[in-house]
Formats: structure tokens, sequence, C-alpha cells
């Protein structure tokens, strides 16, 4: 991925990342995949953690998306903007956690994976990440399920296998953390959504002025903030004829 990022961003970042393991100590209960940013003081890289308490639940071809989601053009180049540009106060590196900004940001970047052409020789890579594309959209099912309409955590794993051909053990993990955390599920597509209609907002508005890479470093720039915060920022860069 690093050598194709010239083509989507302007900033230049070094977003070191470690992958390993979820200990196992704690496998049990941990997500499938996550990312820990890096430390503040740029002393610890971001680390790719992945669950391999079962490797049914990670076939090779949902890896890519994954990878993308987590690391570059994902989380850990958008959280590397925050430590290294020396532009971001402390206080806003400290309260990034703004849901469907940060999740729906990391689904874009999956898709800007799609459209860089890294699925170019990788049809099953593709169609993996398509189907993490359509497992977002169950996750606005299920979690309104669990909390607005009152289904039973079998009512929302049953749904989500049936329909995410995802298998039975990975689907429960999920449910168990939407159980715990009402909404936190639905961000990733309302954002990713959002981010989408800004893109093509810009695009209509600027024509052949539209620069994705101005585009994108500014969605990065902008950072970790309520949603209308990030289409007020987008509006800015359309009124400055689509400069940075």
């Amino acid at each position: 991925m690093r050598p194709h990022l010239a083509s989507q961003f302007n900033l230049k970042l070094k977003a070191p990342v470690f992958a390993k393991r979820v200990p196992v100590e704690i496998q049990d209960g941990a997500g499938q995949g996550y990312m820990n940013t890096g430390s503040l003081d740029g002393s610890r890289p971001s680390i790719y953690y992945i669950n391999l308490k079962s490797t049914k639940n990670w076939p090779k071809f949902s890896l890519p998306s994954l990878t993308y989601h987590e690391t570059l053009p994902g989380h850990a180049w958008q959280g590397a903007y925050l430590t290294e540009s020396g532009h971001v106060p402390l206080v806003r590196q400290i309260l990034a956690g703004f849901n469907a900004y940060v999740e729906g940001w990391a689904l874009y970047a999956e898709q800007l994976g799609d459209e860089m052409g890294m699925y170019d020789n990788d049809w099953a890579g593709q169609l993996g990440y398509l189907q993490g594309q359509r497992f977002r959209a169950i996750r606005l099912v299920v979690d309104t399920g669990l909390h607005a309409k009152r289904w039973t955590r079998e009512q929302a794993i049953d749904w989500a296998v049936s329909n995410s051909g995802r298998t039975q053990a990975a689907m429960t993990s999920e449910i168990d953390r939407y159980c715990a955390t009402p909404g936190q599920a639905c961000g990733y597509k309302i954002g990713h959504t959002e981010i989408n209609r800004l893109r093509d907002k810009a695009k209509a508005a600027l024509g052949t002025r539209f620069d994705a890479k101005v585009f994108n470093d500014t969605l990065v720039k902008t950072g970790a903030v309520p949603l209308s915060v990030l289409a007020a920022e987008v509006d800015a860069m359309i009124a400055r004829g689509g400069k940075g």
C-alpha cells in the first residue's frame, strides 16, 4: 500500500505500524481485529492486532480490506497526522474518538484501496472487500434491532450469520460487542456514507478543479470531529476553489 499512497494524498506521513496477534489471555473476549493507535509522543508505533483464536474467522480473502481499514490508509494513517504534523492541539489528540468520523474514514480507506487498484490482480480480495461493505450495512440492522426493536441476542446472531456469510463464532463476537456499546456499530456506515456524499458534493461544485488528494488531505487534517464539523470544513475547501 505505501507506494500507492501518493496517488491519493499530498501528505507525507511516516505512520509506522506493527502487526501482532491479540494476546491469548484476552482473545476470548476481544474483537476480531483492531488498531491500537501509536503513542502521542511518537515513542510507540501503531499496533495492528488480529485475533487468532480461530483463523476460520479470518479467511485470507478478507485480510486486505481489513488491513487497509486498520492501517494504511485507514486508522494508522489518520492517527499519524495527529502526532506527526505538529498542528493538532494536545486536547484534540486526546479527544479524538468521534466514532462516525473515525470508523467512517476507515471504511472510506477500504474504498480507496479498491479505487487505487489494489484488487486488480486479486479477485478474491475484492470479494472480501465487498463482503466487508455488506457486513457494515448489516451492522445498521442488528444494532437497531437490538436496541430499538428489542431483538434477542440469538435473533441478532442468526440474522447476521444468515446475511453476511461469516462464521457463527465471528458474528457472536460482534453481536456481544454491540450489546455492550449501543450505536457504535452504526457509526461505520453512517460516516462512510457522509464522506462519499461530501466527495460527490465537492466534485459537482468544483468540476475540473476537484483534486482527490486535496479532498482526502482535508479529511485527514480536519481530524476526528462530528460529521457536521467535517461538512463545514469540506464546504470551506470548496469555497477556496478546491485548494487545501
